[in-house]
């Protein structure tokens, strides 16, 4: 491939040209934005590997030149300093095609120019648009016509036509599993497997090893090979389910698998090639758990190159009957069951805490109890519908399971979301306390 660097630092541009050219590519390097506008128009370059800060017009302007001006099918990588991270995110949603973290051994750009050559050579379709019914199929997909939904699904078809990694955020229940499914589905990667890691269910002596996976003989028991789910999501989607979950040891090898698309397993020093696309989600503020220490920065801004934030039901309201008439399709098996103006007003006063989820709970409630028949009075939110205890089991156990249920979602509201604290907070044990959220929908 014909390679370009511009970096203004004389010792790093010099072994830069010296190692790729070892590897066996046509490499030309140049100090500033100036000189390397100079050769693009002159002649054409596969790749330019430019760093951000630069005398004059900086890599950020110089990459918005070749993607909008110059030369739109050059790929650009970035080189960035720790602290400028996010704006190397920013430049990878305006077209650059990842970035390297200063300082880094040149070697580590050695797979991303390969990914580089394997798309030239099998003249990559995911550069090209979605198909009109896979846009409808989003539409499908995704229910509701609110300006929030409308938005998150122009953002999901951003996602669908990118090979970049996914940070998908909102409260339980708002519908961040659908999403990454939907992503994946319609991605370039949709005939390879989508492996989901919930990866708030692993403790933290397990987790290494379900992402992982470890080779015979690497702890006692382990009497054969077993591929981690990194491993088994090869050429798709991994989806990180609660990322914030993982622990920060473990958050440096996904770094690597991400920046050098290798891992190792358990038990092995011989790197493993991985070529797959992260969705993470997370219901968590994870500034907050950067700021505390408990998730890496680099990791936080690797993660979120995009990032899709799913509004709360409770924002936008005026999709219930959407919502409602969507979920009582599967529910009832596509049965004719009348929502009446009655019960979709009952449903639009009440501010779901539980979200999309806590919804279709209700409406599956709703239609069980009242033998497939819906009535007004399934949907009564007031403090009213509490029923008083009249000595009978079903009104006692009720209102215990109001009342719990009220109990775990304060608890997960007033510790952000952690699953870990709010069980203490309540004085269960992490596993009890997930059994309850599943019971209860708020999982």
């Amino acid at each position: 491939m014909k390679i370009l660097v511009v970096e203004d630092e004389e010792s790093k541009r010099l072994t830069l040209l010296e190692d790729l050219i070892q590897n066996g590519h046509a490499v030309q390097a140049v100090p500033d934005a100036s000189r390397a506008l100079d050769v693009l128009e002159r002649e054409g370059i596969d790749v330019v590997i430019t760093d951000l800060k630069l005398p004059g017009t900086d890599g950020l302007e110089l990459m918005r030149a070749i993607k909008e001006e110059i030369a739109p099918s050059t790929e650009v990588i970035i080189m960035t300093a720790f602290g400028t991270i996010p704006l190397a995110v920013e430049a990878i949603k305006n077209g650059a095609l990842d970035f390297v973290t200063k300082p880094f051994d040149n070697h580590q750009l050695l797979p991303l120019l390969e990914r580089i050559e394997n798309k030239m050579a099998r003249k990559d379709p995911s550069r090209e648009s979605l198909p009109v019914k896979e846009y409808l199929e989003i539409e499908k997909s995704v229910t509701g016509n609110s300006p929030s939904l409308r938005h998150l699904k122009h953002l999901v078809r951003i996602c669908s036509e990118s090979d970049a990694n996914v940070l998908l955020c909102g409260e339980t229940g708002t519908g961040k599993d659908l999403v990454a499914s939907v992503i994946h589905k319609q991605s370039r990667r949709h005939s390879h497997p989508f492996v989901k890691v919930n990866c708030a269910v692993f403790p933290e002596a397990l987790i290494e090893n379900e992402l992982f996976g470890h080779e015979r003989g690497a702890f006692t028991g382990a009497d054969q090979r077993r591929r981690g789910r990194i491993e088994l999501a090869s050429h798709g989607t991994l989806y990180l389910d609660d990322v914030d979950d993982i622990p920060v040891k473990e958050q440096v090898k996904l770094l690597r698998v991400i920046e050098e698309k290798v891992c190792e397993p358990v038990g092995s020093t011989t790197p493993i090639h991985c070529d797959v696309r992260i969705i993470a989600s997370t219901k968590v503020d994870l500034t907050q758990k950067i700021a505390d220490c408990s998730f890496r920065e680099d990791l936080f801004y690797r993660l979120k190159v995009l990032e899709i934030h799913l509004p709360p039901l409770r924002e936008h309201l005026e999709d219930i009957p959407l919502l409602a008439d969507h979920l009582l399709s599967r529910i009832t098996e596509d049965s004719q069951v009348a929502l009446t103006d009655e019960i979709i007003s009952r449903l639009k006063s009440y501010q779901w805490p539980g979200n999309v989820r806590e919804l279709s709970h209700k409406l599956e409630q709703a239609y069980i109890t009242g033998r497939g028949e819906l009535s007004p009075a399934s949907f009564d939110f007031s403090a009213s519908a509490l029923e008083p205890f009249n000595g009978s089991p079903g009104s006692f156990k009720s209102t215990m399971d109001r009342t719990e249920r009220e109990l775990l979602r304060r608890a997960l509201e007033e510790t952000k979301g952690n699953k870990t604290v709010a069980a203490n907070k309540l004085g269960m044990k992490p596993s009890t306390f997930r059994d309850k959220l599943r019971k209860h929908g708020l999982d």
